[in-house]
């Protein structure tokens, strides 16, 4: 009775809510995409009657918010996808043949003389040499004076294509499925379909492994895991895993970490690293120590990093004749099944860091023979193996965690080898150096504390390095979350406006008169006052083709005035003929006319905003060269970012008002169907074909642009007093010539 499906929406009434992460994110985006109060699920707001629940939008509504958040796993959720933002995206039109092009061409660069690649930073820097090359491959020039924006878009489909090839692999980072690049979680091993890199990461995947290149996408929506849930006003988490990481649940999410002590007293043996010289070596004495083991019945757990390796100690596994069960994101359906088993007498399982976080395996396997689970214990209970150390000590941690559950015996121990990735990236010179001057074999090991702290201390210094790169981009995303929360309100004020046509009115004629005033001081920016006046005069003439004579007479006797007068003169005026037009719209339309209008201020909103995104894409990642000039790259962030979302207001205002005036009465027959709806998929659907800024194409979430001035080739650029080509009727120097 209780666990019934229901929909999004019943679900979200109830006081207590049981999900996923991303399906919240996701529903909360959504919500600030919907075209009405019925189409939202967490934002909706409802009151309760007698009768239960009601959805009628009444003046004594209230919004279930988000008041009290419990995440379970709480340092996988926070901190380790604290940077992969989740975002509602739409195709772009941009065609993949640059992708396939590259991905031909980059195999032919070679490193470090062509391009070199920095495996901390996950970079890759093409040398002058390599442009060199790379310009006579492709028969034109990469920087190629007068054409910057070609330039730039082929330098970065070269660099994509570079990390494509040298940073990302099959089966350790994707693989390829049906057709399809899926990406491999680093942290959980598993698959997930659906996930896409950004700015043409993936598409450059796609290329290299000769799969279909799906389109570029343009960002709708977008919000981290870290802003989502610092929205709550009370969160909170468990996990086994938190306590290495106590600084920046404080910092970042204002959390203290509090450690509980287990149920029963761990007896568990967690032994210190073997470092190998050579990672067959590691491997040749793994498997001769799970041989051993086997052969007296105890269970082994070998953690692998990638599938890749999990592949390869398999088939050592296979040639040395030990039975094992594989256990990787290829064949993840079998995942309990296997670890429902990785316990019994004599079980071998090798697994990527899929391995369940959390889960109990039963000694004796499940369900447990009383018979087994002794001798099992006899033997020191599972044995689990790691083969390689994490960048996060807490992976390792979870590792480890599979063992000696509920307070029974085991043994915990990582194989390791200086070609590792871990060691060969963060330097293991000296061990190296120390192992070769002493003759040691490859499938003999060093052991000894003092290598295992040298490694955790590097794991340490890899933790501040990634907590720093997670707080750098919260501390961007903060501009962006400022910004998104004022542009959320205004949609909600116009959703909820809409349920009250009155409200809805008021907020139209507030914004006329914002508008008003806007109209009117820009076009007294000239020179003269009556030249002022005559470009308004034509301004209104364009917008409202009926204005009053005695508005123009008005206007006219403004002339004799004082430019302050004058100016206030022509505001009222301005004022007065958009409310009186509007009025009109009113009389002409009906209550169709607020159907209309919500649907042209929302698309509005949602159309700029788009552009908007993508403007501050652009300028995070073109602020970062300023801290060349000694100028810190975050405070002219936030400096620019301002001014573009003022710029984005004052555009919004602007458009939404002269759609809203445009709409003619003979739109009034399909204006009762001017609605749009948001998929579940997140894609707007527009029914209003004859509205400002839909289109009737429109199948997924492109929209019709408004005028927008483009320069092209061979013809004069508008004079900074000539009327700007978008229509406006301002002067091109105090609208898009600014």
């Amino acid at each position: 009775e209780f666990l019934r499906p229901v929909t999004r929406r019943e679900a979200y009434r109830a006081d207590i809510v049981y999900g996923t992460n991303n399906e919240y994110g996701f529903d909360y985006l959504r919500d600030n995409m919907a075209y009405s109060l019925d189409q939202q699920v967490q934002l909706r707001r409802i009151s309760q009657r007698a009768d239960g629940w009601s959805s009628d939008f009444t003046s004594e509504q209230v919004q279930r918010g988000h008041h009290f958040a419990i995440v379970d796993e709480v340092d996988s959720i926070l901190i380790d996808e604290a940077r992969t933002p989740l975002i509602i995206s739409a195709p772009d039109e941009e065609s993949g043949e640059l992708y396939k092009t590259f991905s031909r061409l980059v195999p032919k660069l070679h490193a470090p003389e062509d391009y070199t690649v920095d495996e901390k930073m996950k970079a890759v820097q093409i040398t002058e040499l390599g442009i060199d090359k790379m310009e006579q491959l492709i028969g034109r020039k990469l920087y190629e004076g007068g054409h910057e924006g070609e330039s730039i878009k082929l330098v970065h489909h070269l660099e994509q294509a570079l990390r494509a090839h040298s940073l990302y692999l099959r089966d350790r980072d994707y693989v390829v499925k049906d057709g399809e690049v899926i990406i491999v979680d680093e942290f959980t091993g598993r698959l997930m379909p659906g996930r896409r890199w950004s700015e043409g990461l993936h598409q450059a995947v796609e290329a290299k492994e000769g799969v279909a290149v799906q389109k570029e996408s343009r960002t709708l929506a977008t919000i981290t895991f870290q802003n989502y849930f610092r929205m709550y006003e009370k969160l909170s988490g468990m996990t086994g895993t938190a306590a290495t990481n106590a600084e920046e649940f404080h910092k970042v999410y204002k959390l203290d970490v509090i450690s509980i002590p287990t149920h029963r007293a761990n007896i568990r043996q967690d032994r210190a690293d073997l470092v190998f010289r050579t990672e067959k070596g590691k491997f040749m004495a793994l498997a001769r120590e799970v041989k051993r083991l086997n052969q007296v019945g105890a269970p082994v757990l070998i953690g692998t990093v990638s599938i890749e390796k999990n592949e390869r100690l398999a088939e050592i596994f296979k040639r040395e004749g030990i039975p094992h069960e594989i256990l990787n994101a290829k064949n993840h359906e079998k995942e309990a099944e296997i670890i429902a088993q990785a316990g019994k007498k004599g079980a071998v399982t090798v697994a990527t860091n899929l391995a369940g976080r959390g889960v109990d395996i039963i000694l004796g396997g499940n369900p447990p023979s009383a018979a087994e689970a002794e001798v099992v214990r006899g033997e020191g209970g599972l044995h689990v193996f790691g083969t390689e150390r994490h960048e996060a000590r807490r992976i390792d941690n979870q590792l480890r965690g599979r063992s000696g559950r509920q307070g029974d015996p085991g043994l915990t121990q990582f194989y390791l080898s200086l070609e590792d990735d871990l060691m060969r990236v963060f330097g293991s010179d000296r061990i190296k150096r120390m192992m070769e001057s002493f003759g040691i074999p490859e499938d003999e090991p060093i052991e000894n504390s003092i290598v295992s702290k040298a490694i955790e201390a590097a794991q340490a210094k890899i933790e501040g390095f990634h907590f720093d790169a997670r707080k750098h981009v919260l501390d961007y995303d903060d501009v962006m979350n400022k910004q998104r929360e004022a542009i959320y309100k205004m949609r909600a004020n116009i959703l909820e406006s809409a349920a009250a046509s009155e409200s809805l009115r008021e907020l139209v004629l507030g914004m006329i008169r914002d508008e008003s005033k806007v109209i009117a001081e820009s076009h007294f920016a000239a020179d003269t006052v009556e030249e002022g006046i005559e470009e308004l005069k034509k301004f209104l003439g364009a917008l409202v083709p009926d204005v009053s004579p005695e508005s123009i007479g008005k206007l006219d006797s403004a002339k004799n005035l004082g430019f302050e007068s004058a100016r206030e003169m022509a505001d009222e005026v301005v004022a007065e003929v958009l409310e009186a037009a509007y009025q009109k719209k009113e009389t002409d339309l009906g209550p169709v006319l607020h159907d209309a209008e919500r649907v042209v201020m929302l698309q509005t909103i949602d159309l700029f905003w788009m552009d908007h995104l993508d403007q501050m894409d652009h300028l995070r990642d073109s602020v970062r060269l300023r801290s060349y000039g000694q100028r810190d790259p975050l405070v002219e962030y936030k400096n620019e970012s301002l001014r573009l979302f003022r710029g984005l207001q004052d555009t919004i205002r602007q458009y939404a008002i002269q759609s809203i005036l445009r709409i003619g009465t003979s739109d009034k027959g399909q204006a009762t169907s001017s609605t749009q709806h948001v998929t579940s998929s997140g894609s707007r659907q527009s029914l209003a074909p004859n509205l400002v800024f839909s289109s009737a194409k429109n199948e997924s979430a492109n929209q019709s642009r408004p005028n927008v001035v483009t320069v092209t080739p061979g013809k004069k650029e508008p004079g900074r007093n000539d009327p700007c080509p978008c229509g406006s009727g301002k002067k091109y120097k105090k609208c898009h010539g600014r």
